[in-house]
């Protein structure tokens, strides 16, 4: 059976693509929906699915990352991007090389896009040079869509205290129910805000998301090792302890 993984942050969209695959490709084997990037990298990386459904724009990791490290994490998988941005979509994609669908998804669409799925999946593995050509145009076109800037500071708790703390001082942030625990050189505070909604306000270029409940600071990181088996071990700048990084996500340190 046909295995499917699902990655869009949307609820009721995310819910859509579901109900429309069960009626357009109603064999296929949906292993997981996730909502975020990183859920979903470490969704593939686990269950190897034939097929992925990405949405380009996601807290933290976006759709685009999540492909760009398919290669590494899954190389048989075939990604289809979901994009509301039609006029850069058309201009950028390989037509039959990889296939998108707008938003909201036409059941016509998805159903042609279904066909030209199984007949890749037949074919073998999928062309990861098209794949990453892809996502350098797309990363390329994107537009800003009026996101805000980066956070620059927050207040967190530390036992009866309140703290203003720099987000360049952070050297990693850790989910804790939730919370999210934000660890600088002078100790520990309590964020109450989980840690998915830390990934949409910090700047992507500086905080990268290594485990699904850890973000690090790449300005406080000292050394990026990996083990036979592939796992990364991050050691910092400014903290005794080391950190942990998930198989899937060492691909993003490719070129670091």
């Amino acid at each position: 059976m046909t295995k499917c993984v699902i990655a869009e942050d949307e609820t009721l969209l995310r819910e859509a693509l579901v109900m429309l695959l069960g009626e357009v490709w109603p064999e296929l084997n949906i292993v997981a929906a996730c909502d975020d990037g990183g859920s979903a990298l470490e969704a593939i990386a686990l269950h190897q699915p034939e097929v992925a459904f990405l949405d380009i724009r996601m807290p933290g990791l976006s759709g685009l990352e999540v492909a760009a490290a398919l290669p590494d994490a899954s190389p048989g998988t075939q990604a289809v991007f979901v994009t509301a941005y039609d006029q850069y979509a058309i201009d950028a994609f390989d037509k039959g090389a990889v296939d998108y669908l707008l938003k909201p998804v036409a059941r016509a669409r998805l159903a042609a896009t279904v066909q030209r799925l199984k007949a890749r999946i037949a074919g073998g593995a999928g062309d990861s040079a098209a794949l990453a050509a892809l996502v350098e145009r797309l990363g390329r076109s994107i537009p800003n869509s009026g996101k805000e800037p980066p956070l620059v500071w927050l207040t967190a708790s530390a036992g009866a205290e309140t703290r203003l703390i720099m987000v360049d001082d952070v050297a990693y942030f850790q989910s804790d129910t939730k919370y999210t625990v934000v660890m600088t050189a002078g100790g520990e505070a309590l964020l109450r805000k989980p840690i998915r909604e830390l990934l949409d306000v910090l700047d992507p270029a500086i905080f990268k998301q290594i485990h699904r409940s850890t973000i690090v600071n790449l300005r406080a990181v000292a050394s990026i090792t990996r083990d036979d088996a592939g796992r990364g071990m991050v050691r910092l700048k400014t903290r005794p302890e080391t950190l942990s990084v998930s198989q899937p996500f060492m691909s993003l340190f490719r070129n670091m």
